[in-house]
């Protein structure tokens, strides 16, 4: 099939590299705009756009959609299905309408559940015990479009980066298979059940932010579905650090809410209810490193009296 693919982050990149491995010919890529990145302020290609200018494939990269001449050449390429994966712009119904079998969504949650922008982070905040993804027939209403393929998996330890890669993965495999299918004509579709439906709205600035007025789990959640693009940030005694890994902390001591103690070794923060022993921290301005240097380099963190406290 004549595929138009849309997508812009690493998780888009790795669902078109399993569609590029597949029989269906990818004829051109839409991507967001190069954005300005890193400290050397320097314009860069989103990870889409850098695979598909490897495989020398056409990439578009409009502003919007909504442009007539932009659903002109859009028109143009013929497509038989648009395939989408985390592009980030409103497809209108002009463009809805423009591929002979619609366009599909590659959606990183088990529809209706998590609805909207954020359903992996979401999904972790809310500690479900079960992820997934699904195709879904793209329509004007916010991810509310019949679905037919979904995969699962489960969680475990694993953080928001980890996860969306797995997700990838498992979306790329399905997407294949749901376009073999449609071309077969033996695709089937399930409507969505809108009394289930809930809705993950973007993460805020600042909201997977550490807080000892929380509990141990609510913060080990928050860690957990945070990224670069959306860290988990704390105050240890006087050093703002961004928190990369932790666990429950499974000792018998007790640590009071805003405490900090060295317990065998482990840098253990308490919480509202429970504790947590940090493993992998960033302080500002320094590297990532493991929880046993930071303190080595912090002598008062080994005394009774150093506190923790969220980000103001």
């Amino acid at each position: 099939m004549r595929v138009v693919f849309m997508g812009t982050p690493q998780f888009s990149a790795e669902v078109l590299t399993q569609l590029l491995a597949s029989d269906h010919d990818v004829v051109a890529v839409y991507t967001q705009p190069d954005t300005i990145r890193g400290r050397g302020k320097k314009l860069t290609a989103s990870p889409v756009k850098q695979l598909a200018q490897l495989h020398e494939i056409p990439v578009f990269e409009p502003k919007s959609l909504r442009d007539e001449g932009v659903q002109k050449e859009l028109t143009a390429l013929q497509s038989d299905v648009i395939a989408v994966a985390a592009y980030g712009k409103i497809l209108p119904r002009a463009v809805l309408d423009i591929p002979i079998h619609g366009c599909l969504n590659v959606h990183g949650s088990l529809l209706p559940r998590w609805r909207g922008a954020a359903p992996v982070e979401r999904a972790l905040l809310a500690g479900d015990e079960v992820l997934g993804v699904c195709i879904m027939q793209m329509e004007e209403g916010l991810d509310t479009g019949d679905w037919c393929l979904a995969q699962t998996l489960d969680p475990g330890e694993r953080n928001s980066e980890e996860l969306m890669n797995a997700l990838a993965e498992l979306g790329g495999a399905a997407l294949v298979r749901a376009l073999d299918e449609l071309e077969q004509g033996s695709l089937e579709w399930h409507s969505q059940d809108d009394a289930l439906a809930t809705y993950a709205d973007k993460i805020e600035k600042g909201e997977l932010d550490l807080n000892p007025a929380l509990s141990a789990t609510m913060n080990l959640r928050r860690l957990r579905a945070s990224s670069s693009a959306h860290p988990c940030r704390a105050i240890l005694g006087d050093r703002p650090c961004t928190l990369l890994k932790a666990a429950a902390f499974d000792g018998d001591e007790i640590v009071e809410a805003g405490d900090i103690r060295i317990i065998r070794k482990e840098l253990v923060l308490g919480c509202a209810e429970g504790a947590l022993a940090i493993t992998e921290l960033k302080p500002e301005g320094k590297k990532a490193m493991a929880a046993q240097a930071f303190v080595a380099g912090m002598p008062a963190l080994r005394t009774d009296n150093v506190s923790w406290s969220a980000r103001s």
